[in-house]
């Protein structure tokens, strides 16, 4: 017999038994397979290639550098239907897999995953994609089957593969699927080819931290949700910072879909709503989230203090001349109690105390704030909220001082950065009091906090509270640099003469006055203080002449120096 012809004929007696049964699922599982095509930014055709379903409502694997810069993607059925690929899975660019979800309303042929690995010197076939009613496929062995992560199989396989079989479903004798057929590298390129197993990809997931992973964020195409909810939560929060409103929209509407009875999807929509909605055009569509929060949740105080929370963001930011429906203070507060008296938890009591303070009932704020100042939650930023609330009830200033000793005592070594408009404020309460010394040493707290970085209103300030803390030579100091760096306001001037003439130095006065008149020549005051600087210096005639101008421009304190130094 012909050498060629024995051979033939051998090979023929090989392949007819794994021809036999290959045919038996062959028809039914080549519609699992298809065409995948990616465009990028500009809608361009990116790359094409295979993948195939492995799940009937729509998940797919595929080879994970046709994604690569994706913007969206498609496949293309046997039977000639385009589906998009609605989100990515899961994929790793190491091993060149993606596992994804297309968007189908309708049941899909897939490929069944095989539970158990093949073996060295298994038969293996390779289905091909094709919209054609042919028998075609690749046969051949496994010829090697190593471990990669978590002790799946990568397998080596002794088939040559075509160009047009890479990312195809490697499949074994009972019709399941084992792997995705990889192209070989290197020099024996025609006689074998690999594959990683199904079996890996399957486990290929988005986790909490995946959206910052280059292989995710180098695919434009949105992501799959983790698929425990509450790393879904957290995948939700990073990605807000990550992607655009529209992008986040959807995620939140998977969320829903995955999770419908969860409030936290509903409320987050709300929100997102809210603050992407500048025209209160989708207010309705929040309204509704609301609703449907209220309804599903198992702790329905949460969501009624996010209503109160949001409305009253709402009143305060906006300030709408007319509400939407009935989206007032009132609304909010009566959101909020409904949460507390569920579980009169210390947050719920300091939103309360927030919507109270917008209402302008500053009595109630500030006891509902001193509620929260005896709790766990009690922070500078609440007893601050206090201190305000009960200046603005009409309480006395010491009382105001001593919660802001209470907002000061959270920083007992330094103060940080968020602090420094506290000790600031506390100054201004001191100078109000009369407690013009520790007003002082606030101040100075205050430069030393910000560097020295303070403007010209801040020395006029600390020299004023160190003039009447009697520490004259500071004042004369700090009103000199409030003068240096913005010379012309008149009030500093006079400010600088009444310290002169208070430490008796009344030349020095006089300059500071006169330049004071040249800024502001209707001062009466700058004339009364120059008049009788020029008695003090013997110049009698030229300080009665200023005492009487500053008579006919209306200073009362004038007549009494005429009366008494030009009779």
């Amino acid at each position: 017999m012909n050498k060629h012809l024995l051979v033939t004929t051998l090979l023929l007696l090989f392949l007819l038994p794994l021809r036999a049964q290959a045919s038996k699922w062959l028809d039914k599982h080549k519609r699992a397979v298809f065409s995948v095509v990616t465009y990028d930014k500009e809608d361009k055709i990116l790359n094409t290639g295979n993948g195939f379903f492995v799940t009937e409502d729509g998940v797919a694997m595929s080879n994970y550098a046709i994604f690569k810069g994706a913007q969206r993607a498609v496949v293309l059925t046997t039977d000639g239907k385009q589906l998009s690929v609605k989100n990515i899975m899961g994929a790793n660019d190491m091993y060149d897999v993606i596992k994804f979800r297309v968007e189908t309303d309708k049941k899909v042929p897939a490929l069944a995953v095989a539970s158990t690995g093949s073996a060295a010197w298994d038969n293996v076939f390779i289905l091909p994609y094709s919209t054609q009613k042919d028998k075609r496929y690749s046969t051949g062995k496994v010829k090697e089957v190593s471990s990669i992560a978590g002790g799946h199989a990568y397998y080596t396989l002794a088939i040559p593969l075509r160009k047009k079989l890479v990312s195809c479903p490697v499949m074994n004798e009972k019709g399941e699927v084992i792997g995705i057929a990889q192209q070989a590298v290197g020099k024996d390129t025609t006689s074998i080819c690999y594959a990683v197993s199904a079996s890996f990809i399957m486990k290929q997931t988005i986790a909490a931290l995946s959206l910052g992973t280059p292989a995710l964020q180098s695919i434009s195409i949105r992501k799959a949700l983790p698929e425990k909810e509450k790393e879904a939560l957290v995948y939700l929060m990073m990605a807000s910072s990550y992607v655009n409103p529209e992008e986040y929209l959807a995620m939140l509407g998977d969320f829903i879909e995955m999770y419908p009875n969860s409030s936290d999807g509903y409320l987050r929509r709300a929100s997102h709503y809210f603050y992407q909605d500048r025209d209160d055009t989708n207010l309705e569509a929040v309204e509704a989230d609301f609703a449907r929060a209220v309804n599903v949740a198992d702790k329905k105080e949460d969501v009624y203090y996010n209503i109160s929370n949001l409305i009253y963001t709402y009143q305060v930011n906006r300030q709408p001349e007319t509400p939407f429906k009935d989206w007032t203070l009132d609304r909010a507060l009566e959101e909020i109690r409904k949460a507390i008296a569920i579980d009169p938890l210390p947050v719920y009591t300091l939103q309360e105390a927030n919507v109270l303070y917008a209402m302008g009932k500053y009595e109630e704020a500030a006891a509902s704030y001193a509620v929260v100042n005896k709790s766990n939650v009690a922070s500078p930023a609440t007893f601050y909220s206090e201190a305000k609330a009960r200046e603005y009830a009409g309480a006395e200033l010491s009382e105001v001082i001593q919660l802001m000793d209470s907002v000061m005592a959270f920083y007992p070594t330094s103060i940080p950065a968020e602090a420094v408009g506290y000790v600031l404020e506390r100054g201004h309460y001191k100078m109000d009091a009369g407690e013009y010394r520790e007003a002082v040493t606030d101040y100075d707290a205050y430069y030393s906090a910000v560097r020295g970085n303070v403007n010209d209103v801040f020395y006029y300030l600390r020299a004023q509270a160190a003039f009447h803390g009697r520490q004259y030579q500071r004042a004369l100091d700090d009103i000199a640099k409030a003068i240096s760096l913005n010379p012309k306001v008149a009030g500093y001037l006079v400010e600088q003469g009444t310290y002169n003439l208070r430490v008796g130095r009344f030349q020095d006065a006089i300059n500071s006055l006169d330049a004071a008149i040249k800024l502001d020549p209707e001062n009466p005051g700058s004339y009364r203080m120059k008049g009788y600087s020029q008695i003090q210096l013997g110049m009698q005639s030229e300080g009665c002449s200023n005492l009487q101008k500053a008579k006919e421009l209306g200073d009362e304190a004038a007549e009494n120096l005429l009366e008494k130094h030009c009779k």
